[in-house]
């Protein structure tokens, strides 16, 4: 076959490319949420009261539920079908983002956010199973950097969005961005015109479940709340206590379970356990830098919330230029090389961010950051997502996907949850540059944790083209 029929044939056909389109579009409704909020945080402590603690509670009920269920979704999935999932998962966000642009105090909008996580836990594993089970080769590779590169350019694009809705509406319609993206994906999966695929006997593990969620919401609530109750109350030692014990019996319980929702013979393979390290360190210092600099912005540095956003635009930019690129090229060459030099980079460039000062200049202290941030973010993520399903049997990759995105969700709760710890309770100059250390230091385990564990997959012909 010459170059340019093996081009044609290489090109994704019209279902594939719509089956990539509902993939992006339900995958952008969960990032979007997670990240809009960032922004919005300032006003709506203004609007409804609530210091530190109030806003990491905001951020973190949704990650909670939504780190614990995104491995019940891989198994809902098998049960059910990816597509209904999806349209249940869609349906539920509406409901919830409506829900809390309504919210009346912080108990209500936190137990909505929670509720908009569950959701939320249904939509980016059926999403991602679509293209690997869609995609065969490096057509994967390319389709999952495509993904990766809209997914991961919702999450940088949020605050922007949500910046503007804060300035010149409210707070309240930032919850409301995602009513068209959902509208839209509940209508395309008709045009596929294929039948759902269901696994036979498969089971949902729910004692699995809630051992998880009963597990990190324990762990959470006591690192969020000693601030203000001090490690020696029993309300923080004693739900620390639980948090811990159900976790152990999360993993003992998937250790035996007829049908887990976690194998852990997953993990003794070299790229998945390895790659889902690397995720721990990089996915946790993106959560805790995106919230600190979104924050600080406003209420240290004094910007409105529309230029807070405009802040990570550069990095918007460079995401959608060159992640599909970076894809392929990870695809053709292999990922430990960009897995390695993007969280280093990363780490570098929240060292830049120790250049903030109180006489407060975004293009000599923030841009060259953020520039450079970007850079680093394109390098990583589409070849740390391909490492980690790359490794994985194709018909593993539901719950392959849905263990790393878990794996992401729960690294960024941890790190919201300690950033009481972490800034000193208050987030002035001194707790920012705190912050900025702590995303530097697990950047860069994340750089070496990619050196030292991953391991290029041996160069395979793409079926389509031979």
């Amino acid at each position: 076959m010459d170059k340019t029929k093996a081009d044609a044939a290489a090109s994704p056909t019209g279902t594939q490319r719509r089956v990539l389109l509902i993939a992006i579009l339900a995958s952008f409704v969960s990032f979007l949420d997670g990240t809009v909020v960032t922004v919005a945080l300032p006003a709506i402590q203004r609007d409804l009261g609530g210091g530190l603690v109030t806003q990491q509670w905001v951020v973190d009920s949704y990650l909670i539920t939504l780190g614990a269920l995104i491995l019940v979704a891989g198994s809902l999935s098998d049960v059910f079908g990816r597509i209904v999932v999806l349209r249940t998962g869609l349906i539920g966000f509406a409901v919830a983002s409506i829900a809390i642009a309504a919210s009346p105090d912080p108990l209500f909008l936190v137990l909505a956010r929670g509720v908009q996580g569950i959701a939320g836990a249904l939509l980016v594993p059926s999403s991602l199973a679509l293209i690997t089970s869609t995609f065969r080769g490096p057509a994967q590779a390319r389709a999952i950097g495509t993904w990766t590169g809209a997914t991961t350019a919702a999450m940088l694009v949020g605050p922007v969005l949500g910046g503007v809705f804060v300035d010149l509406v409210s707070w309240r319609l930032v919850f409301l961005i995602n009513v068209l993206p959902i509208a839209l994906t509940l209508w395309l999966p008709a045009t596929l015109h294929h039948r759902d695929h269901r696994e036979p006997g498969a089971r949902v593990d729910w004692l699995g479940a809630v051992l998880c969620t009963v597990g990190l919401a324990g762990a959470v609530f006591a690192l969020i709340e000693q601030e203000r109750l001090g490690w020696a109350s029993p309300a923080i030692w004693g739900t620390m206590t639980i948090g811990v014990l159900c976790l152990i019996g999360f993993v003992v319980r998937q250790r035996f379970a007829a049908q887990p929702m976690m194998p852990l013979g997953l993990f003794r393979i070299g790229n998945f356990s390895a790659g889902n390290l690397a995720t721990v360190f990089v996915y946790g210092a993106l959560s805790l830098n995106g919230l600190v600099l979104g924050v600080y912005l406003q209420q240290g540095a004094g910007l409105p919330a529309t230029l807070a956003g405009l802040a990570s635009l550069p990095s918007t930019v460079i995401m959608i230029l060159f992640s599909s690129h970076v894809g392929s090229w990870a695809g053709r060459i292999g990922p430990r090389l960009f897995m390695t030099v993007g969280p280093l980079v990363m780490a570098g460039s929240a060292v830049l961010l120790l250049t903030v000062r109180e006489d407060f200049d975004y293009w000599t202290q923030v841009l060259p950051s953020v520039i450079l941030f970007g850079i680093g973010l394109t390098l990583t993520v589409a070849p740390l997502t391909a490492a980690v399903l790359g490794s994985i049997d194709p018909g593993r990759s539901g719950i392959a996907s849905a263990v790393n995105n878990a794996v992401a969700r729960v690294a960024g709760l941890i790190a919201v949850a300690t950033l009481g710890v972490i800034v000193g309770g208050v987030l002035d100059l001194a707790g920012f540059w705190r912050a900025a250390i702590v995303t530097a230091a697990l950047m860069a385990l994340g750089g070496v944790v990619s050196f030292l564990g991953i391991r290029n997959p041996a160069r395979d012909v793409d079926p389509v083209a031979r």
